[in-house]
């Protein structure tokens, strides 16, 4: 049986994946963690930890990532990292941390973008003259642009196209340059996020497409990506490697 900590656990989807993880036949809350916490059901910290536990399934904030495994560290335990927006040097420690335990970092935990940028990535190899655009699209409320997903896709794209430049919205008086992949940002009322990855040849186009109609999936991706993980020897891991 896999013992699971929910880390930001009284967060939105700190709540879905504790829900999720008590439905699992495999999986058993090992603990519930977020710092906001003010009853004895939910620890303030990972410190506060009594007992065995395997995986951290960590849906609390970026910052936070350090400190989680630091912990992580100490105890031996893998960790699944579904935050986003991570600095250079959250990204230097999340790196350092994948040498001594498993880790699982993605830059989006639906399995569909997974398969989307790989998707992506095989249709630059079929079209290498084609012109790619990616669009992503998200509630008002978001702050960062372009979205992580977007410039996961970007970069999926990129391994066939090593010279490619990304090109950020698309304003002003000049033409489109054959290497650029325009990257477009929406922010409408309450999308919880579209992602369409457009390649156009001249004589025909094709678009691939994801889109999110509850952000449950994120949570179910990532007690796939716990799964997945548990037994794993150190190293990094992501949905691409997941998927094989």
């Amino acid at each position: 049986m896999m013992r699971v900590i929910v880390n930001g656990a009284l967060g939105h989807m700190g709540r879905i994946v504790a829900d999720l993880v008590k439905e699992q036949q495999d999986m058993e809350i090992a603990a519930l963690v977020d710092p906001r916490s003010e009853s004895e059901d939910v620890l303030a910290s990972l410190w506060d930890v009594k007992g065995k536990a395997d995986i951290v399934i960590d849906f609390s904030h970026h910052s936070s990532v350090v400190p989680m495994l630091d912990w992580c560290e100490k105890t031996g335990t893998c960790a699944v990292i579904a935050t986003t927006g991570h600095d250079e040097k959250e990204r230097g420690r999340i790196k350092a941390a994948s040498l001594k335990i498993p880790v699982f970092f993605a830059a989006n935990m639906s399995v569909g973008i997974a398969l989307l940028a790989d998707m992506a990535r095989r249709a630059a190899a079929v079209f290498p003259n084609a012109d790619i655009e990616i669009v992503e699209s998200h509630h008002n409320r978001k702050l960062d642009a372009p979205s992580g997903t977007a410039l996961f896709l970007a970069q999926a794209v990129r391994t066939v196209r090593p010279d490619a430049v990304l090109h950020s919205g698309r304003t002003g008086m000049a033409k489109r340059e054959p290497n650029e992949i325009g990257i477009h940002s929406l922010r409408l009322g309450n999308i919880p996020g579209m992602h369409e990855v457009i390649i156009n040849t001249g004589t025909q186009s094709l678009t691939l497409k994801h889109e999110v109609y509850d952000r449950a999936l994120f949570a179910e991706g990532a007690i796939v990506a716990a799964r997945y993980l548990y037994g794993k020897a150190p190293g990094m891991y992501d949905m691409q490697t997941m998927l094989g």
